[in-house]
């Protein structure tokens, strides 16, 4: 965490670490994120638009089930002033604010052809410049602790691979990499405790609607041979709030399929 490691295990007190999880409403990636920081002793700002509702009996199952303090802001990332208040709000709340991660996220196969500008700007402002906005208003407030802060953005292993029918997302996707080193630069001058990470997730936490078929191709595209889950981007996350001596780093969580092409060039599995 952005505070020493053994903080996350500390009992219930107003010096647990603070976490803010943006996009942290429906049962995807961010609430994974959100329950691994509650578990590990943080307390939990889960950040919603359409999913206030479970986002809300998220809070209160987990302020029962690990002893911390959860709550809900909500708001839509479309809107550049939500991202001031969420953290204000959390700010507020807690009196503090130890971790931010950026996991709100839009992405809809849309053909190239049928792209529109709207479409390619909405991308980049929920996708990009509210990861950016949210970053800017932690930092300073974490700028203004003693003990820094950690931001941790959400971006995507494809970047450097993108599939077809995505063309407006990756952009936006993109741009989040180079924002994590810029961040990490900017609020790193300010006080060197303050820290800005990436994970780039791959294939994880598949929709229902997904076939067999194409759950097998996907699993069979990475070295560990396996669709990857939340829990797998969760303490990927965990692991940069703690380390505080990692900043400005893009980490994969992606079953190697960064490096992997399943083409039948490579050197086959040892499967025993």
């Amino acid at each position: 965490m952005a505070v020493a490691r053994t903080s996350l295990q500390t009992t219930f007190d107003t010096d647990a670490p603070v976490a803010l999880v943006t996009g942290s409403g429906a049962a995807r990636v961010g609430r994974c994120i959100a329950e691994e920081l509650s578990r590990r002793g943080c307390h939990v700002a889960l950040h919603a638009n359409t999913s206030a509702e479970p986002a809300n009996e998220a809070a209160t199952q987990w302020r029962q089930q690990f002893g911390r303090d959860a709550f809900v802001v909500t708001g839509s990332l479309e809107e550049d002033e939500t991202c001031d208040r969420i953290v204000d709000q959390t700010n507020a709340h807690f009196g503090r604010l130890d971790i931010l991660v950026n996991s709100a996220a839009i992405w809809m196969p849309t053909k190239l052809d049928e792209i529109t500008g709207d479409e390619i700007r909405r991308y980049f402002q929920i996708n990009s410049v509210a990861s950016l906005l949210c970053g800017r208003a932690a930092g300073r407030v974490m700028a203004n602790q003693a003990h820094g802060g950690a931001i941790i953005n959400i971006g995507d292993w494809a970047t450097e691979r993108p599939y077809a029918d995505h063309a407006a997302y990756f952009p936006s996707k993109a741009a989040v990499e180079v924002m994590t080193r810029s961040l990490a630069v900017e609020l790193g001058a300010r006080h060197h405790r303050v820290r800005v990470n990436c994970v780039q997730p791959g294939p994880v936490m598949l929709t229902p609607d997904v076939d067999e078929k194409t759950v097998q191709s996907l699993a069979d595209s990475t070295l560990v041979g396996r669709i990857g889950c939340g829990q797998d981007v969760a303490d990927a996350v965990a692991f940069l709030c703690e380390n505080t001596f990692v900043t400005g780093v893009c980490l994969p969580v992606d079953g190697g399929r960064r490096i992997f092409a399943p083409d039948g060039l490579q050197v086959g599995r040892n499967t025993g």
